[in-house]
């Protein structure tokens, strides 16, 4: 019996949910893979509090999508801004297929659950090094309901975008755009890292970048390919892309480096696979392969500038969340509108293919989530200052989160790493400053 047959009949396809049931598990190792990523990115005194924050997410976003994430992104009918609470706990989620769909709910609720953890975590980007671990896990739990809930009604929950005519396969409003932007609302209010354009900030292990990089790519297999919810085309489509458009942004990003500092760098290229991977998170079910690597090269162009041109400014987003996802979702998001192709999705063409309105759809997307997820972040890290500190002290920040937060070190090089809390008050300090400096 057909897929087609299948979901008329709202019957359960095995095939369907083998797959579903796989693609869930790759994008929930996406996190641990980000927090490897992120870690090395840091400095080497901060990376077990980096991987933490993401850890951390999963704990935290799998709760509150439960609890009442799944029932605002979902439970709702069309075109409203915001779903209702009849799905909250889970209340009706079983192993019945959901619409006409061929894979039981729990899967899909499961599904949706990972793409809320590891946007949770990418945020976490734009104040490593110095927010507070237990005001992160507030904003957290906060953060996706009031904003990734709310974009992902819109983007695929039979919200208002949606209904508006908006294409968005995997993402690109409440993952990508919703990460970006809400980064940079998150840098500004926490504010700057003490040593900020006063010493290099520096990655401290470019080998764990690239292996959390390439962890991520094999991901975001599951992440695209699973946003069919079938072994259909579109998924088929949307694999295929998300081998392309990155090694597509890879090459361009050599060039790019090349030209820029002659050297190209491993940094550089474990951003570009992120990148490429963003891009194509849009728009892997829309666009044919060949324009899917078109826009591999072309994403690498605005997000390269702004990384290059974001530590001139007094923004310290730390990890370049901005650019590399809500850049490069931006431009996935309106390359949507140009370069679809109804041949090859079956829903919608572009405007080279001679419907000019899907850019119009696309483009009301691209301004109106940024705009939503800055001033909603903004807000709630206002709001939340009021009645927490959000940031470590000087000295904590000095020191390092790792020890500072959780007791630990990433790196332990002697018997002068034994920790000492004095009086039960806030600072802890290492018996050996000379492990890691003494504490400005």
């Amino acid at each position: 019996m057909s897929a087609q047959v299948l979901a008329a009949a709202g019957v359960v396809d095995t095939g369907d949910t083998a797959w579903m049931l796989a693609a869930t598990a790759l994008v929930l190792m996406m996190t641990p893979a980000l927090g490897l990523f992120y870690a090395g990115l840091v400095r080497a005194k901060n990376p077990l509090n980096t991987f933490m924050m993401c850890l951390a997410a999963i704990a935290v976003a799998t709760v509150t999508w439960a609890a009442l994430g799944y029932s605002l992104a979902f439970d709702g009918g069309s075109g409203e801004f915001i779903g209702g609470f009849g799905q909250a706990f889970l209340k009706g989620v079983d192993f019945a297929p959901r619409g006409q769909g061929t894979i039981p709910e729990l899967v899909f609720m499961a599904f949706q659950a990972t793409f809320c953890i590891i946007t949770v975590a990418l945020v976490s980007g734009a104040v490593v090094e110095r927010m507070r671990f237990g005001a992160f896990l507030v904003f957290a739990a906060l953060w996706s309901l009031l904003v990734y809930a709310v974009m992902a009604h819109w983007a695929f929950g039979e919200g208002w975008l949606q209904a508006k005519g908006l294409l968005d396969f995997a993402g690109g409003v409440p993952v990508e755009m919703g990460s970006g932007f809400s980064a940079l609302a998150a840098a500004l209010v926490v504010g700057a890292r003490k040593d900020w354009a006063r010493q290099a900030l520096l990655p401290h292990n470019a080998v764990y970048v690239l292996a959390g990089a390439g962890l991520l790519w094999f991901g975001w297999f599951g992440f695209n390919g699973g946003s069919g919810f079938s072994t259909g085309h579109p998924s088929v489509l949307a694999f295929t892309n998300t081998l392309l458009t990155p090694a597509c942004t890879l090459l361009a990003w050599f060039a790019l480096d090349a030209i820029r500092g002659r050297k190209v760098t491993a940094i550089g290229a474990a951003t570009a696979i992120i990148v490429g991977c963003v891009a194509i998170t849009p728009a892997g079910g829309f666009v044919s392969p060949g324009w899917a690597m078109a826009l591999g090269a072309l994403a690498a162009l605005p997000s390269y500038a702004v990384i290059v041109i974001r530590p001139r400014t007094r923004v310290d987003e730390t990890l370049d969340v901005l650019a590399a996802h809500g850049i490069a979702g931006f431009v996935g998001i309106l390359f949507i509108g140009l370069f679809a192709s109804a041949a090859w999705n079956g829903v919608s063409d572009g405007v080279v293919y001679g419907n000019a309105a899907q850019l119009g759809h696309q483009a009301l997307a691209a301004v109106v989530a940024p705009a939503y997820a800055f001033t909603v972040t903004f807000t709630l890290l206002k709001l939340m200052e009021r009645v927490m500190p959000l940031r470590v002290t000087q000295h904590d920040e000095a020191l390092g989160l790792d020890v500072t937060q959780h007791g630990e070190e990433a790196y332990v090089t002697g018997e002068g790493a034994i920790l000492i809390t004095p009086d039960g008050g806030d600072d802890v300090l290492v018996a050996d400053p000379g492990l890691r400096g003494e504490p400005t």
